[in-house]
């Protein structure tokens, strides 16, 4: 069976055993429902780099040949997503350049996100600039690893990836400005589509207005809209990853979020609404 590995059965998942990121998508089938381990949540429902990781795996399956790499995503966080979760991708257009296709995932019966999908080749054109700068900070290894504490308090999902805090704040630090950077990568990614792996990373960091926050209040993800810009650096690699709340007020915050690799190219670029209860 191509859906069964070693310490891992899709139709019984281990909740004691943790299943690593690659254990999951060799795994995964879009077409059967699909309990994700508790160790991938985010509270009460799957973390939304998963989330959308897996829509776009699923898009991924079901996608024409020749198919160009994913340029930019448009994702709702409709509904908690937690088990039987099923994905129904579909092909929107397929043109001589771009492929667009949308991605409903259902969870328990109830929609739960639809994510839309653009794939591109590129093309040659005379309008070339850059004017994207990355923050000046130290390398991975001269970079503290995340506390004991911070670990402690951080989100089940976390414990696949490694953080190194490069600058700006923690969460919940009462911070007068609402900025993360880290450097982050995946503990175990071996085997994905740099894409999808690329994808589950790139949420990694909690809502920016979490910094400014004097004590734990909940926050959920209502929009991501993302952009790849030079396509995807092979995986194993430690990205820099920022992320600035441009404006808070009336309960919702709005964060810009970049993600960079280590020859200092931005690799994708991104914008989510965010729901505060603080």
């Amino acid at each position: 069976d191509s859906h069964t590995i070693t310490g891992f059965d899709p139709d019984r998942l281990s909740m004691t055993q943790p299943i690593s990121f690659a254990q999951l998508i060799a795994g995964f089938d879009p077409a059967r429902p699909f309990d994700v381990p508790a160790d991938w949540l985010q509270g009460r429902t799957v973390y939304g780099g998963l989330m959308t990781a897996l829509a776009l795996q699923a898009a991924l399956r079901d996608a024409p040949a020749d198919l160009p790499p994913l340029k930019s995503a448009q994702v709702s966080f409709i509904g908690p997503a937690s088990s039987a979760l099923m994905f129904d991708p579909r092909v929107l257009r397929q043109g001589k350049s771009v492929v667009s296709m949308s991605v409903d995932g259902v969870s328990a019966g109830a929609l739960a996100v639809r994510a839309a999908f653009v794939f591109a080749r590129t093309r040659d054109s005379a309008v070339t600039h850059d004017f994207s700068t990355r923050p000046t900070v130290p390398e991975p290894d001269a970079c503290p690893p995340m506390p004991e504490n911070a670990r402690r308090v951080a989100p089940a999902f976390a414990s696949h990836f490694e953080l190194r805090k490069a600058g700006g704040a923690f969460p919940v630090s009462g911070a007068r400005e609402p900025e993360f950077l880290f450097w982050t990568r995946h503990q175990d990614a071996q085997g994905v589509n740099p894409m999808v792996a690329m994808v589950a990373l790139a949420d990694l960091l909690p809502p920016a207005a979490m910094a400014c926050f004097d004590k734990p209040a909940p926050v959920s993800s209502v929009t991501w809209t993302f952009d790849l810009l030079h396509g995807v650096p092979p995986k194993g690699e430690w990205f820099l990853q920022r992320s600035f709340s441009r404006q808070s007020a009336e309960g919702y915050s709005m964060q810009d979020m970049e993600v960079w690799d280590e020859d200092r190219r931005l690799v994708l670029w991104g914008r989510q609404s965010v729901a505060l209860f603080a």
